[in-house]
């Protein structure tokens, strides 16, 4: 029987789609074999990207950007030491303006603060570009949906660079539930437990004190919204947050700014609880405070089966479908063996070549996955094929942020989740 929630969920507003704007949805633009991409923000995470960029082929690096002089020049002359030619420099806080201007030019590619993501991404599509934004791409639901709206007035592809989504687990298990080893998928959950430690920076400290809820979802909830089809065979429809006290946020903070922090927003761990549209459940948690090892908490539950990542990677599979795939299952409700893990993740790996997959993790000390999303972003657009992830999937991933907050200061009330495609609106308007 179903149950009923004695809470209706807080409503959350839904604009309207502009008259002649239309959804992006399976966007795919003309190809574009020689792909031009430049890249705005280049200090250390930049930099790894403009690396990155410099063995996908096909690609010309025409333009690098930051508010820094010094560190503009030193991306482009990195690009110089690649053997590539010497991309133009721009710099100053609003030099991408300029940049943009390049007519010579298919992709931005937008590294900086999460507080600048936004403008520059708009003003990107609005100057005929496709852009890629570094998570979390928009912070409040206000930017979003400018990002939502920009992006189909002007028909330009604007994707958030969630890299979770290609780790070579994730992507192997994607393929097993695309075949159905798990059956019917009825729970996924993810998390964020890296503790930022010395590596804090006086904005971002800043952000989590003003700030309550999961401030960080993407790494959490993308691959869990790419296996459960989100806004492609089933939508988020609410979510309910609860966070604990800052037992360690206010400590931080004066260790950070080196003054004292009377009150503090941002709770130690915050978790979130996601339900769709079709009854199946999400849940992630936030925790960039205490001790703890990384772990990104990624497990699926299905009706045939079960797999997790960490702290060990491990598959259990029912009777049926690991005969299905020529492994054995001895034991009831115990995890593949060792052997036979490793034969079904290479028997269901990603389709890259041996030396694609040495030269990923050779660029990317995380298991290449930064590779793989750029690589495979360079090939849609190269190929004229839609994206992996859309502005769709930036919307339900980055809105998490705020509607968590406002779970949390109604005392974990759920909260609805908007449907960004604007497709149930649209059916309802012509019921």
């Amino acid at each position: 029987m179903e149950t009923i929630s004695a809470a209706q969920p807080l409503e959350t507003f839904v604009p309207t789609r502009a008259v002649g704007q239309r959804d992006v949805l399976s966007l795919a633009l003309a190809p574009m074999p020689h792909l031009q991409v430049a890249f705005v923000g280049v200090g250390a995470r930049g930099q790894m990207a403009v690396t990155r960029w410099c063995h996908i082929p096909g690609v010309e690096i025409t333009a690098v950007c930051d508010a820094s002089r010094q560190v503009a020049e030193e991306a482009a002359q990195h690009v110089e030491q690649l053997g590539k030619p010497r991309p133009t420099v721009y710099w100053g806080e609003n030099a991408y303006r300029q940049l943009c201007q390049q007519q010579r030019l298919n992709l931005v590619y937008v590294c900086t603060d999460w507080l600048s993501h936004v403008p520059i991404a708009l003003h990107a599509m609005q100057r005929g570009k496709c852009v890629a934004v570094e998570v979390p791409a928009a912070l409040t639901l206000e930017d979003i949906w400018q990002l939502v709206d920009t992006a189909e007035r002007t028909q330009q592809h604007c994707m958030m660079l969630e890299n979770a989504v290609y780790d070579h687990f994730e992507m192997a298990v994607h393929e097993m539930v695309r075949e159905g080893l798990f059956g019917e998928i009825v729970h996924v959950e993810g998390g964020y437990a890296h503790p930022i430690g010395n590596r804090w920076t006086p904005w971002r400290i800043e952000y989590n004190r003003l700030t309550c809820g999961d401030v960080y979802p993407t790494h959490s909830i993308g691959p869990a919204c790419q296996l459960l089809g989100i806004h492609r065979t089933d939508r988020l429809h609410y979510l309910t947050a609860m966070h604990t006290a800052p037992f360690v946020g206010k400590e931080m903070y004066q260790e950070v700014m080196g003054k004292p922090c009377n009150s503090f927003a941002n709770g130690d761990q915050t978790s979130t609880m996601i339900r769709t549209m079709k009854g199946k459940t999400i849940l992630i948690q936030h925790n960039v405070m205490t001790p703890r090892p990384y772990n990104r908490m990624f497990q699926v539950v299905g009706t045939q089966g079960y797999v997790a990542k960490y702290p060990i990677p491990e598959v259990l599979l029912s009777s049926a479908s690991a005969a299905k795939v020529g492994v054995e299952t001895n034991i009831d409700n115990m995890p593949l063996p060792t052997s036979q893990l490793e034969k079904l993740l290479s028997h269901y790996a990603p389709p890259f070549s041996h030396e694609t997959i040495d030269l990923a993790k050779q660029l990317d000390s995380r298991g290449g996955m930064s590779y793989f999303m750029d690589l495979r972003l360079a090939q849609c657009l190269q190929q004229g094929l839609p994206l992996d992830m859309d502005v769709y999937d930036l919307a339900e991933w980055c809105c998490i942020a705020e509607l968590s907050k406002r779970s949390i200061e109604h005392g974990s009330m759920p909260v609805m989740i908007p449907d960004f495609t604007r497709r149930e609106v649209l059916q309802q308007t012509n019921e």
